[in-house]
């Protein structure tokens, strides 16, 4: 693993575009449903079980998360979406405020989509993937594989390539548990935020 990642420490929250870090450097976000297991994900590239707050409960990350790699570097874990019991008003604004970012962010080098997959590509999902269209390149990561077996997560990531068919876009399978997988977003990471693995 290189090291970058292993150094990640909490920056700063957002909840409001205008307290955004400066829009300067090298980014990487991490979207996905509530409780796909991104905030896992986050812990798992970094090697620290507790780096971003994981729950059981949907709608844990209410902020956008930044945290530093140094070098003006960061990932970058945004609220989960889908998740009923948001109120609308919260939920149209964090419409605003995601849309703002994704779309106009220039620091921002790759977007990684996180996806539970035992549940595939959900219209949300599909709606974000169409939303960013070529603008950025995306990578959809199938999280909790170990809860398939080895072939049937091997279909399941053939199928979502197969279904996406974008140029811009990448995937592959990760299981925390196990780390399989761990290399291959590792190795997507360190390319976007232009990391020396």
């Amino acid at each position: 693993m290189t090291n970058s990642f292993r150094q990640a420490s909490f920056l700063t929250s957002a909840y409001e575009i205008s307290q955004l870090i400066p829009d300067q450097g090298y980014e990487i976000a991490f979207a996905g449903r509530s409780n796909s297991g991104k905030s896992s994900a986050i812990n798992c590239l970094t090697d620290q079980k507790g780096l971003c707050k994981t729950s059981k409960t949907p709608g844990r990350t209410q902020l956008i998360n930044f945290f530093t790699l140094g070098n003006e570097k960061h990932l970058v874990d945004l609220p989960g979406y889908g998740f009923a019991k948001v109120s609308k008003k919260m939920r149209s604004h964090w419409d605003l405020v995601l849309t703002t970012y994704l779309l106009h962010r220039e620091a921002l080098k790759g977007l990684v989509i996180v996806v539970d997959i035992r549940r595939g590509i959900s219209e949300l999902d599909q709606g974000l993937i169409d939303m960013i269209g070529d603008s950025l390149p995306l990578h959809i990561l199938l999280t909790k594989s170990d809860k398939l077996s080895k072939g049937a997560a091997r279909d399941e990531i053939l199928k979502v390539q197969k279904n996406i068919g974008s140029d811009n876009l990448s995937v592959s399978s990760l299981s925390v548990l196990t780390k399989q997988g761990l290399e291959q977003l590792e190795a997507r990471c360190a390319s976007w935020l232009d990391i020396d693995k």
